[in-house]
């Protein structure tokens, strides 16, 4: 379970995140939805320990981020947006590094590489050095680090961002088989893949939760049954508006 209470966070004078509040199960894919600049990725950052919140606390299967934060990293995997990959290292060499970076050696180390390798669908470029990767194939590879020392809890943050549709096909399925056993939460601007594969959504704008339920309760707050008619009507601030009705004019 991943728990967040009341959690602030702020650069300077600016507030990025307001107080936010939610709780996510094993079982849950959760969508963490926001316009540009809503404090999403502030929020996941938080979440992971790679930024200290303000205030608030942060608590991943029973361990506190802030006082025990190498207990609650062991707890997540985490694909940050672009993450970081060795490019001249080949898939299987990559992802063994990784394996010994979270401590495992010898027999087990190449047995979670390898279960990480067929859960991915990565045996046909398992020897290829991951510069020569598709697109696709360099997400499934860092999807792949992510979920290698198999951790209860996995945080992504747009997770299939620049993949065709094969592709993103692909990385939604992995998501779902695993979504039945562990706590996701999944940053995305895409809106179709929440209705796909999310089983609850949380929206913020300007670092305040404004919503907080399933995709087809929030659909059915809209006269359209759409998704991203909730969106625009829980996020566009002021200034938004203001340029919207003079490009109208």
């Amino acid at each position: 379970m991943i728990q967040v209470k009341k959690l602030w966070k702020r650069f300077g004078h600016r507030e990025a995140v307001r107080g936010i509040s939610f709780e996510v199960k094993p079982g849950e894919v959760l969508g963490f939805l926001g316009p540009n600049g809503a404090g999403k990725s502030t929020t996941m950052r938080m979440i992971t320990g790679f930024l200290t919140p303000t205030a608030g606390t942060v608590v991943v299967d029973g361990f506190d981020v802030a006082v025990a934060p190498v207990k609650a990293r062991q707890r997540l995997g985490y694909l940050p947006e672009n993450a970081p990959v060795y490019g001249d290292m080949s898939v299987l060499n990559f992802l063994r590094f990784i394996a010994e970076m979270r401590g495992f050696s010898g027999a087990a180390r190449d047995t979670r590489a390898e279960a990480a390798v067929q859960k991915c669908f990565l045996d046909t470029v398992r020897h290829q050095t991951i510069d020569t990767l598709s697109r696709g194939y360099r997400q499934r590879v860092c999807f792949a680090q992510a979920i290698l020392h198999d951790p209860p809890a996995l945080i992504m943050d747009e997770p299939t961002e620049g993949l065709d549709p094969n592709q993103k096909h692909v990385v939604r399925d992995m998501i779902r088989q695993m979504g039945s056993q562990k706590v996701i939460i999944l940053s995305t601007h895409i809106l179709e893949e929440v209705e796909a594969i999310c089983s609850r959504v949380i929206i913020i704008s300007n670092g305040v939760l404004v919503a907080d339920s399933t995709p087809a309760e929030l659909k059915r707050r809209s006269p359209t049954g759409r998704l991203d008619d909730v969106f625009r009507q829980l996020t566009v601030t002021d200034d938004v508006s203001d340029l919207t009705r003079k490009e109208v004019a």
